[in-house]
């Protein structure tokens, strides 16, 4: 296979840009993650689909618990998506310096976000270096409304950069 148009071809998908969070069932461990590889996959119930790193502690938390929220970051939350390419830091009440309330799951949803979904568990498929976690959303919040249409809302791979890329 050619290396560089495989790359190439793999980039040309658009991705959504993310934040994954999930806590233990005390809440004392807390774990934050950007994400990309996410999509809808059934209207009833209503699914998501996301590919979630292995050796993350976000995986961890989410194998663990079996729960998660997906908050959606807007146009303007290109600095947020950095901020959890880190690990996680909890202080002062704040996940990396964000402002956040818990979910009735348990999940940590961050104030900035404009819209968060949190879910359940209903399957892994575990293969490659990201499992593909199938989830169905069992809450949505929406903290700002979106203008026209709700999809061209979101932050993309597209706008962190020409040098920023996930994939390939």
């Amino acid at each position: 296979m050619n290396a560089d148009a495989k790359k190439t071809a793999l980039r040309m998908i658009p991705y959504g840009i993310y934040v994954l969070t999930a806590a233990n069932d005390a809440q004392s461990d807390v774990a934050a993650a950007t994400v990309n590889w996410v999509t809808q996959s059934a209207f009833a119930p209503p699914l998501v689909v996301v590919g979630v790193k292995t050796d993350s502690h976000a995986y961890a938390l989410v194998k663990s618990t079996s729960r998660f929220a997906l908050n959606m970051l807007g146009k303007d939350h290109k600095g947020l998506a950095f901020t959890f390419f880190k690990p996680v830091t909890v202080e002062d009440r704040k996940l990396s310096g964000q402002t956040f309330k818990w979910g009735a799951n348990g999940a940590p949803l961050l104030d900035a976000a404009i819209a968060a979904v949190e879910c359940e568990v209903k399957s892994i498929v575990e293969q490659g270096d990201h499992h593909v976690v199938v989830a169905e959303v069992t809450e949505a919040h929406l903290n700002t409304a979106p203008e026209g249409r709700p999809d061209e809302a979101i932050l993309e791979m597209k706008d962190l950069g020409p040098t920023v890329f996930y994939g390939g």
